[in-house]
């Protein structure tokens, strides 16, 4: 049976024009080379270490988090960590991203955190990095750069535009030998924790909802579902062989399919109260989900990964939620035929 492992492992022993973009990168540097005669910018008096720069102003998330370790009373639980420098450019063609850019480089100046001119530039002045570029299809490119400066990366939703991508992301950073992870804020609410651990029992099933914006540019649930759908798979865990998808121009329904014959069914919405929930099925209890908003929960496992270089999750989790949101475009391009994440994994 293929599987994600098997794919991941097919990948790395493959000549695959991803396995070769990579090397030549390796290699060549192709624009991707942090060394060189570029002028480093002062910074401010944070602790070498403790540097943390932004790739990306086009999302509010870079504000947010820009504001929560800045802010002047920011407790141990930050571990020193700021924000000193951002680089603005984001998506070059997403009109609700790009303009963000001017208002938000304004604003990040304000935590007394200095812009960048290049990704580079940007490299040289930190220690670790946080990827918020909005638009996922430059992120294999701009995660290259990071991992080529030996710079640990979380990587904001969606690590990529493509499944293919989001392979290469995860196989480069094994190559380079770089921490990296990627998740939704949704992973650390806290009431998932005490779900997972067996407060209720075993789960049996799960059906959550969340906002399923689309843009063009993107797979449908790579822009705005990921959310939802990383909540569905923080429940249900891993394991899921095929999506079926029923989609109308206001709702999607996909419904998962795993291995031991649970169901986990994700809803899209597009209309009506558009917020977060669902219902976990337990063989104690069957349990609603109110996800609480915030980012501090995320936030805590980012300072924690930069402190251990350890991903608080499994890459191989993360990739199998993109083959699931692929199968589900596959599933709905196809009529609501069902369709195996084998079937993606492979062409991706």
């Amino acid at each position: 049976m293929f599987t994600l492992k098997n794919q991941f492992n097919q990948m790395k022993e493959s000549t695959t024009p991803r396995r070769k973009f990579i090397k030549d990168v390796t290699i060549a540097g192709i624009g991707f080379s942090v060394m060189g005669n570029v002028t480093s910018l002062r910074v401010n008096n944070t602790t070498k270490g403790k540097r943390i720069g932004i790739i990306g102003l086009d999302t509010s998330h870079s504000i947010e988090f820009t504001k929560t370790f800045n802010r002047p009373d920011a407790g141990p639980e930050f571990a020193g960590y700021k924000v000193v420098f951002a680089y603005p450019k984001g998506s070059n063609d997403i009109e609700s991203s790009t303009k963000r850019i001017p208002g938000y480089i304004e604003e990040i100046k304000k935590y007394g955190v200095k812009i960048a001119e290049s990704i580079n530039q940007l490299l040289e002045n930190v220690d670790v990095v946080l990827l918020e570029t909005n638009d996922g299809r430059p992120h294999l490119e701009q995660a290259l750069s990071v991992f080529k400066a030996g710079k640990p990366v979380f990587i904001d939703k969606p690590v990529a535009g493509s499944l293919h991508d989001a392979i290469a992301i995860y196989e480069a950073a094994k190559q380079f030998q770089v921490p990296m992870f990627s998740s939704s804020s949704l992973r650390f609410f806290p009431e998932a924790k005490d779900i997972t651990k067996g407060k209720y029992g075993k789960i049996m099933g799960a059906d959550v909802y969340s906002p399923a914006h689309l843009e063009k540019t993107h797979p449908d649930f790579f822009w705005y579902g990921i959310h939802g759908i990383e909540l569905l798979f923080t429940i249900m865990g891993t394991g899921c062989k095929s999506v079926t998808r029923i989609s109308t121009p206001d709702t999607d329904v996909a419904i998962g399919t795993w291995s031991d014959q649970r169901i986990g069914i994700y809803r899209g919405l597009r209309t009506g109260k558009q917020d977060y929930g669902g219902t976990v099925y337990a063989d104690k209890d069957n349990v609603p989900l109110s996800v609480a908003d915030g980012y501090n929960p995320l936030i805590a496992q980012i300072v924690k990964f930069f402190e251990t270089r350890k991903s608080p999750v499994d890459d191989k989790e993360t990739l199998e939620i993109y083959a699931f949101m692929e199968a589900a475009d596959e599933s709905k391009r196809k009529n609501g035929m069902a369709v195996t994440l084998d079937s993606v994994l492979q062409k991706a």
